[in-house]
């Protein structure tokens, strides 16, 4: 996902950006699950802004793969959900799913504003972290939209469609979602669909 990445310096912006927009996304999805009814996510201690309580031990090892190559992928712990819990179960199933992107994309939106237009008092850069902290943030919100399993964009897609139609769906993907998943990482699809909402929203928010 990242090439070239130059120092130490470039691999700990990396970190810290990932690491947060990481605990964000998570955090948004079990907020959302128990406002929406469920507390499966509150028993597991989900409900949390420790990064470490989202971590997930194989995607943990591949991120730092991940910083000292320049490329890759890394991923958290899912949240544990329980949709027979909600209220409304496909609309909540809805929401929930959708907080996640939502909550880096409203991360992004306000480091943004800040570079833009609050005149800080710091170096050079503690700037150059919030945007990458910015950039992260949307690459994790667009990148968790492509609806392929187990990506938030397959449930999101799943509660949008007619109940049958949704159910083919979640069938087909359950077969070959992850086959799916690997040729759009491999083959640099995602970067096709997932990078011009990126820079236009970079600009956007970072000026």
């Amino acid at each position: 996902m990242f090439r070239n990445i130059p120092s130490v310096q470039h691999i700990v912006m990396m970190a810290v950006a990932f690491l947060t927009a990481l605990t964000i996304h998570e955090y948004a999805h079990a907020r959302a699950a128990l406002a929406a009814g469920d507390d499966t996510a509150k028993q597991a201690g989900r409900i949390s802004l420790n990064p470490i309580d989202h971590l997930d031990p194989v995607g943990t090892i591949m991120f730092a793969f991940m910083l000292m190559n320049g490329w890759g992928i890394a991923w958290g712990k899912p949240v544990p959900i329980n949709p027979y819990n909600f209220k409304s179960p496909r609309w909540d199933s809805l929401k929930v799913s959708l907080w996640g992107p939502l909550s880096n994309l409203l991360m992004a939106f306000v480091l943004g504003m800040i570079v833009r237009f609050v005149p800080l008092p710091i170096s050079g850069v503690y700037v150059q972290l919030i945007e990458t902290c910015v950039l992260i943030n949307l690459m994790l919100a667009f990148f968790n939209l492509i609806p392929v399993p187990p990506l938030d964009g397959s449930k999101v897609l799943s509660s949008l469609l007619p109940y049958e139609t949704a159910k083919r769906y979640d069938y087909t993907m359950g077969k070959y979602g992850l086959i799916i998943l690997l040729a759009i990482l491999f083959t640099g699809i995602f970067r096709i669909v997932i990078l011009p909402p990126v820079v236009l929203l970079y600009r956007l928010f970072v000026g």
